[in-house]
């Protein structure tokens, strides 16, 4: 039987899954940050310094630890400087920190910990108006002067591109606007571009045509995808990433976090979850996952919140 893209239902994730030639894949883990900044109540330093080096403990190799944003706009996050400072730095991982704007960039280089950032842009610009004040063109190049900016200092610059798929206000966003903001910020600097489904609207088909656009101008190699799990696609947008080679995804341990612009958002893809799947299909990943599991379970019994994870739950001790 064949798929609407020409291929043989179970056949192409058998033949790019299960046995991959280049069988490390990259986890990028935003849980510390994209996963605790729209929470109200205020987390401790101390518990984030704490979920950060569980999160480095258990073998994930990028952990993305804070922001530095005004904590006028984002008060979670007012903490920046203490938990890049106070965290364990393990041997071989990465703590990058997002950056929205010049200043943030120019507070950041005062810290001696800061070693990488991640700039972003959106595909939308009605997200663009909203969220930072400008459209598509400005965002895109305050980011590019950003990490032109950054590179220059000394640092590595990770990309950000949100609603790739699906905006909440203005729908269907066509895949060629990506392509060229993803184009642009590997120009400027950035060694990776990691493509954010927003609002969790996307599934195999939009995916896929969104990817061949973006692949026609930029390698696999220097590509992510960061899913939201909406409408529970975000496990199979993963795979379809993986059928198109690419070998890096986004994710937030226990599956904290949450788009406040979809109604019924259950936030990002959780860790544990992508974890077992990969292992599954041969992977290596680093991570273990008994580990991982049982950090998930701790920060949600310290946030009083349910685990988002499925793994997490079924695995749970």
């Amino acid at each position: 039987m064949l798929n609407r893209f020409g291929s043989r239902i179970g056949s192409t994730w058998k033949k790019h899954t299960s046995h991959p030639t280049n069988n490390f894949f990259k986890i990028v883990e935003v849980g510390p940050r994209d996963g605790l900044q729209n929470e109200k109540k205020i987390i401790s330093t101390e518990d984030k310094v704490d979920l950060i080096n569980k999160l480095s403990r258990s073998g994930l190799k990028t952990v993305e630890v804070t922001s530095f944003v005004s904590p006028k706009w984002v008060p979670q996050m007012a903490d920046h400087n203490e938990v890049i400072s106070k965290i364990t730095k393990f041997e071989g991982v990465s703590y990058p920190v997002l950056v929205p704007n010049m200043a943030g960039l120019t507070n950041a280089l005062k810290n001696k910990d800061v070693t990488e950032i991640a700039v972003f842009c959106a595909s939308s610009t009605s997200f663009s108006l909203k969220n930072t004040n400008c459209d598509i063109e400005n965002s895109v190049k305050r980011s590019c002067d950003v990490t032109r900016s950054a590179v220059e200092s000394g640092l590595k610059v990770r990309g950000y591109i949100s609603c790739v798929i699906g905006c909440p206000y203005e729908g269907r966003i066509k895949p060629n606007v990506t392509a060229m903001i993803a184009e642009r910020l590997l120009e400027a600097g950035c060694y990776e571009i990691s493509l954010g489904d927003t609002i969790g609207v996307g599934s195999a088909g939009s995916m896929n045509l969104l990817l061949d656009e973006v692949l026609a101008v930029t390698p696999a190699s220097k590509l992510a995808v960061h899913c939201h799990d909406t409408y529970g696609q975000a496990l199979t947008n993963v795979l379809v990433a993986l059928n198109k080679g690419i070998r890096t995804a986004d994710s937030s341990v226990a599956g904290l976090g949450g788009c406040p612009y979809a109604k019924g958002a259950t936030g990002n893809l959780a860790t544990e979850d992508l974890v077992y799947l990969l292992h599954d299909l041969g992977f290596e990943t680093g991570i273990n996952l008994e580990e991982l599991v049982a950090t998930g379970n701790w920060i949600c019994a310290k946030m009083g919140r349910v685990n988002s994870s499925r793994a997490g739950l079924a695995l749970r001790k």
